[in-house]
């Protein structure tokens, strides 16, 4: 780990004008420390190597409140097992606490913090390996994992760049949520849909989202849902525990007898970005909760899928996580 000065800002109007230099697509900028699950990993493996470090754990963001309107306002620095384990959320919200229930560990969940993980990096080797160049590191020094190892990597939104999976599990239930996050900076405040706040690699895969420097995310708006709906999340993996998607679904459905009322679709685990499945939700809302239909809608999203050798199987995988997910869901509501 190298040398970083430190400093601990009193209050929110403190911290945002001592923010400048807070980049995130840059790895030598100055850095934002919350819970510290994976800066202090990153740091540790001097795959981040920030010149200052800004601690905002003493900020008044940790506070989980329903509106007016039925939704859930969740402050930046709200602990992802109070998130999870919040009476209303496990009521109304059952998809994203089962979600952050099953990533990571106890341990680890009562440090990591809800910002941090919507900013949470990827699990890529060649990223977290300092002998490695990657176009996320080093812009222009190329993808070593398409060649090399990629089995856990991405399908969807890839590029000749990059194939990083997006890792978190929180974020693929707060998508099919329809979230918003509220970020601030010194120019004031500004509020950005979930499904607009991650980028695609593209040619630029060391941005990652729409955070400007010196910009911070302050809180997470997630709506009411409609009334008589379920959600739930299905996470596929290689072990029960500790152990990152091969392939993940939320799903947000409300039954109106037979016929899919309202229905929101995002996957997790093979997407560089948490992968919101307009095409599934289009597909089927307005339909019967058939499996036939649902297959129908799973191969149309898994027709855009760009597998290389050793993660094709993702893409049968995908399906039937999908289908199952679906006809789960909609059996529940």
């Amino acid at each position: 780990m190298k040398a970083f000065d430190y400093l601990k800002p009193s209050n929110l109007d403190a911290l945002l004008n001592a923010s400048g230099n807070i980049d995130q697509a840059q790895l030598g900028g100055d850095r934002f420390l919350a819970g510290g699950t994976t800066l202090i990993d990153l740091m540790k493996l001097q795959v981040e190597y920030p010149a200052k470090i800004l601690d905002i754990t003493g900020l008044p963001l940790d506070k989980i409140e329903t509106t007016k309107e039925g939704g859930l306002k969740i402050g930046a620095m709200v602990r992802n097992s109070d998130l999870a384990n919040h009476p209303f959320v496990k009521t109304q919200y059952a998809a994203l606490s089962e979600a952050i229930l099953q990533g990571a560990s106890a341990q680890i969940r009562n440090r990591a913090t809800t910002g941090g993980n919507l900013l949470q990096k990827t699990r890529c080797v060649y990223y977290r390996d300092e002998a490695f160049d990657c176009n996320k590191k080093k812009p222009g020094s190329g993808c070593p994992a398409i060649e090399g190892e990629h089995r856990n990597l991405a399908i969807m939104g890839t590029s000749d760049h990059c194939i990083a999976t997006n890792p978190s599990d929180m974020n693929v239930a707060l998508t099919a949520l329809d979230s918003k996050i509220e970020i601030q900076s010194p120019q004031g405040t500004r509020t950005v849909a979930i499904t607009e706040f991650y980028k695609v690699p593209g040619d630029t895969p060391h941005i990652e989202t729409v955070l400007q420097p010196g910009e911070i995310i302050t809180y997470v708006h997630v709506p009411p849902l409609p009334a008589g709906s379920h959600s739930q999340y299905l996470k596929l993996r290689d072990r029960a525990s500790y152990e990152f998607a091969l392939a993940s679904a939320a799903v947000v459905v409300q039954m109106r007898g037979s016929k899919i009322q309202f229905i929101r679709v995002a996957m997790g685990g093979i997407g560089t970005k948490p992968w919101r499945a307009q095409e599934v939700e289009s597909m089927l809302e307005g339909g019967d909760a058939d499996r036939t239909a649902f297959e129908k809608a799973a191969d149309k999203l898994l027709s855009q899928a760009k597998p290389l050798k050793e993660n094709a199987f993702k893409v049968e995988l995908a399906k039937r996580c999908l289908v199952h997910s679906l006809s789960t869901a909609t059996a529940l509501s």
